[in-house]
């Protein structure tokens, strides 16, 4: 598991996210409004993926995904009731809470990358197919890209041949800005 995120950090991700989303049960919103208010209980709470897994755990959805709304887990015990998990949250301040936030792009989302940490609970067989899938992205992306670059390059040819200057142009500065996104991301 990574270095633990401090408090700041997690408050400031509650925050950014209550603002920007709705979720899918008003319970939700109140949940992590006390999680907010309660900064003992903030240092026992782990934001991260794949929860389920987790042996104390909540998933909270927001409106514009298609998943569970909100699911706790606590042992074998598992419930929809977001008042059970508002109680145990209450009653077991001391014990770890691991919270799955599902939003979109997610994945993308550096507020969230700032707040998440490492599900130290997934099976070793899930983290090999996330990094088989990453490195499957990444090679789909790779082969998109230099794709592109072929088909660009194929028609910048062909506006040289067929002597239009404006198309030559326009052509040559989209492969100049891929190029530049390139490089910024390298």
């Amino acid at each position: 598991m990574k270095a633990m995120v401090p408090v700041t950090a997690k408050k400031d991700f509650l925050r950014w996210f209550l603002k920007r989303y709705r979720l899918k049960r008003r319970e939700c919103v109140w949940i992590l409004n006390y999680l907010l208010s309660n900064e003992h209980l903030l240092t026992n709470v782990h934001f991260t993926d794949e929860a389920h897994h987790c042996p104390r755990a909540m998933i909270i959805s927001t409106t514009e995904v298609d998943s569970i709304p909100f699911r706790f887990y606590k042992g074998n015990l598992m419930t929809a009731d977001a008042e059970k998990s508002f109680h145990d949250l209450r009653l077991h301040p001391d014990e770890k809470m691991f919270i799955q936030l599902n939003f979109r792009d997610s994945n993308k989302c550096p507020e969230y990358a700032s707040g998440a940490e490492e599900n130290p609970y997934l099976p070793e067989d899930i983290l090999t197919k996330k990094r088989d899938q990453e490195i499957a992205e990444r090679l789909l992306e790779e082969s998109v890209t230099l794709m592109t670059n072929e088909m660009l390059l194929k028609r910048i040819d062909e506006a040289l041949d067929n002597g239009d200057r404006e198309l030559f142009i326009s052509l040559t500065a989209l492969l100049n800005e891929m190029k530049k996104d390139k490089n910024r991301d390298a």
